[in-house]
């Protein structure tokens, strides 16, 4: 019979970033629980859990015997028939795989039919394997992931016996044999990659444009291509000591090419030739500085290339036009911005025929899609206005001219960062609104789209799943909601809603409280430890129900735990947004005080008078950053592999939010720089590895601080990448610091040290 694992629960990464891993998150929960820990996802009563279309009108939900089979023209429920309550069979891939954005929440039944023991590794986001434990032979295991997550198998002896990745819908991986090698491909005699390039891409190139780089792009009609002049990168060696490598006793050293901001990057611009060689003289003034020049399209007469042109600095992009027969250049479509224009999460572009094309814009503060004529560069008509924020793009049905997309901060009787579903016309006319509950949203579509599952849910809201008509997001018939009665039966403490104004006076600010299981009724104090991630790409606070939110681990451990939205963080407007523009020292930590004294003043159980703050990456960045600026409400600080100083990071994430070229903001914002106004306790954690963030920006905080006296722990993992405090030593150390100094040294309450 399968049994259900351990939870497999790291959090989104965002950016090339990542708050926790789930590899800590089990650790730091295995430290704080009891032999008498009961399995809280089995304790979650929900009838239509994993649902599942086996047909393009029949759809499976819930488990074991209480799974039902509907009918999607009717919403009729029936006993499933044999073999439809089974997960999606897969058997395991050759190729190697890496873990991606992580979508929904999913499951990967593990089937070993081997001889065996066989281990289940998760590949994390630097592509490290996380052992998830084994699975003895002829038995199965079910295994909680998230969609796009890639997991490797290994036999006894530590060999790959193949890899999966989890799916929207769960999937049973059927462990037998070594997946079979993928048959090697034929290797070109060519040694140019620009020969291969043209080869694949179009007829033979003129040698003026051979000499060129690649990819090649032909018009249709063969009579123009586009090559590409490139300017190359500047070295930039950061140089790391492997100081106990596991096969020698000497150090290693280990070096990467790591740009920071500031330095010269790549360069690409078009070069156009005609099919025999002349080439026609491109006017670069549109395109002068680029960042990126990238999505090259024809027109389907050949008449026109396209390109869309990122400005380095990031305050223009555009989407440029060239004329082949001329070489004349011109504007389609541009976003220019006095702070940032958010290339890397709110553009969209997307092509309806070579005359009109969906392109979205920032502009007038709120992410909308634009109809734009191509010939003319005009709007047409806004597909979408207003006071809100179009989330993300779900799809484009052309025929119809529609165009269903995620949409946030339509309701304002609801959390704003809640994303709903919406079908919007884009001539113009009534647009279909398809999810309703108060909540956030997910869509499991039918086959061929004419139904699907809504599933909704809140951190205090189990969740409820409906199933909808497409053509008029009508409600078939309700499937089920979840009830965590039993769970709140055996202790547990369902996470707190919280809204407060933030600095401003005006402005709402939106976070979560969890508080220990058992201490529902409790009013005694107990310290406040803050889980810090302000990374202006996205926000952070979770928004869905779950059983396996990472911060229960740490409230489990004697602590009150928060965590909040502050203004310069994303998805509530341009305004709010624009406050980290040259200024992420800023971290949202004003609005996350304000949000903090609002909350304590309802709850005597918050205790102010010991707050700690801890988080990695970004989150190391402010946590320090916290006891810096905000001392008289911050007093114990864990920083986790920080950014502390943003000319030593890398340079597209801190270029997007700190401008380019280089000024004084920069210095304005490194904790280095205020490192001798530290008041509070403070650890330090580093990995001697990490290739996301430079490790010597936390060790120049840590000189810093040395040479201003300031007393502090540092904590260099040996062997560590990103996310050093994530390992079994680092996780201990930041929990024993963080009981020693908010609950004292034996783990009961007592003030927090302060100098």
């Amino acid at each position: 019979m399968p049994f259900r694992a351990a939870c497999h629960a790291p959090h989104r990464r965002c950016a090339a970033r990542r708050i926790l891993t789930a590899a800590a998150l089990g650790l730091l929960a295995a430290a704080v629980a009891t032999a008498e820990e009961p399995d809280w996802a089995a304790l979650l009563v929900d009838p239509a859990a994993r649902p599942r279309w086996t047909s393009a009108t029949t759809l499976v939900v819930g488990r074991g015997e209480s799974a039902g089979e509907i009918d999607a023209e009717s919403g009729r429920r029936r006993p499933v028939r044999e073999g439809r309550d089974r997960p999606v069979g897969r058997r395991l891939g050759a190729a190697p795989l890496a873990t991606g954005e992580a979508g929904d929440d999913t499951a990967i039944v593990f089937r070993n039919v081997r001889d065996g023991e066989v281990e289940i590794l998760w590949l994390d986001h630097d592509g490290e394997p996380r052992s998830y434990g084994t699975v003895a032979a002829g038995t199965s295991r079910e295994q909680h992931t998230f969609a796009g997550h890639a997991w490797v198998v290994r036999d006894a002896e530590g060999q790959p016996l193949g890899w999966t990745r989890g799916e929207p819908m769960a999937i049973e991986v059927t462990i037998d044999a070594p997946a079979p090698a993928a048959a090697p491909a034929a290797r070109s005699q060519a040694t140019d990659p620009r020969a291969e390039d043209a080869r694949a891409s179009g007829p033979a190139l003129p040698p003026a444009a051979a000499a060129l780089a690649g990819p090649a792009s032909w018009a249709p009609d063969g009579g123009h291509v586009v090559v590409w002049e490139v300017e190359p990168a500047q070295k930039h060696p950061v140089h790391r000591i492997e100081s106990a490598p596991r096969d020698r006793v000497e150090p290693r050293l280990r070096t990467i090419q790591y740009l920071k901001p500031g330095d010269r990057i790549e360069r690409r611009w078009p070069r156009l030739f005609t099919r025999d060689g002349r080439e026609i003289p491109l006017d670069r003034a549109l395109c002068g500085e680029p960042w990126s020049i990238d999505e090259p399209r024809w027109s389907a007469d050949g008449r026109t290339f396209f390109f869309r042109y990122n400005q380095r600095g990031h305050q223009v992009l555009r989407l440029v036009a060239i004329e082949a027969a001329t070489g004349g250049a011109r504007t389609v479509v541009e976003e220019t911005s006095s702070t940032f224009v958010d290339y890397a999460h709110k553009t969209w572009c997307h092509w309806l025929s070579d005359a009109e094309l969906l392109w979205m814009s920032e502009r007038d503060g709120w992410n909308h899609l634009l109809l734009v004529d191509v010939a003319t560069g005009s709007v047409r008509r806004r597909v979408t206005d207003g006071p809100w924020m179009v989330r993300r793009v779900e799809s484009v049905d052309a025929e119809a001219r529609t165009v269903t997309l995620g949409a946030m901060g339509r309701d304002p009787g609801q959390d704003p960062y809640h994303e709903h579903f919406l079908r919007v016309p884009i001539d113009g006319g009534a647009t279909v609104r398809l999810t309703h509950g108060d909540g956030t949203h997910t869509l499991l579509w039918s086959p061929d789209r004419r139904w699907y599952v809504d599933t909704y849910s809140r951190i205090d809201l189990p969740p409820v799943r409906e199933l909808r008509r497409a053509a008029d997001g009508s409600l078939v018939c309700e499937l089920g909601r979840a009830d965590a009665s039993a769970l709140v039966a055996r202790g547990w403490t369902l996470p707190e809603r919280f809204t407060a104004k933030g600095r401003d006076g005006t402005t709402d600010i939106w976070g979560v409280i969890w508080r220990p299981r058992g201490t529902a009724g409790d009013a005694t104090p107990r310290p406040v430890v803050e889980h810090v991630y302000a990374g202006p790409q996205d926000f952070h606070v979770p928004k869905a129900f779950s059983v396996r939110h990472p911060q229960r681990a740490l409230a489990d451990a004697g602590f009150v735990v928060v965590m909040i939205d502050g203004m310069g963080t994303n998805w509530r407007g341009k305004k709010f947004h624009d406050v980290c523009w040259k200024n992420l020292r800023d971290g949202g930590l004003p609005d996350h005080v304000a949000w903090l004294r609002a909350a304590a003043a309802e709850r005597p159980w918050m205790d102010l008078a010991r707050v700690g703050i801890e988080g990695g990456s970004a989150g190391g960045q402010t946590a320090l950053r916290a006891l810096l600026d905000h001392p008289d409400t911050y007093h114990v600080a864990v920083a986790d592999c920080g950014c502390h100083d943003n000319r030593m990071d890398k340079i597209w994430w801190n270029e997007l939010w700190m401008g380019w070229p280089i000024d004084a903001s920069y210095a304005a914002n490194s904790n280095v720089t205020d490192a001798h106004r530290l008041r509070g306790r403070l650890m330090l954690v580093v990995g001697e590895l990490d290739d996301n963030v430079d490790p010597a920006s936390t060790l120049q905080v840590s000189a810093a601080l040395v040479r201003a006296g300031k007393d502090h722990e540092l904590v260099v993992i040996p062997g560590a990448g990103h996310g050093a405090a994530e390992t079994p030593y680092g996780s201990m150390k930041r929990l024993a610091f963080l009981r020693r100094h908010l609950l004292g040294g034996d783990g009961v309450s007592g003030p927090p040290e302060r100098r």
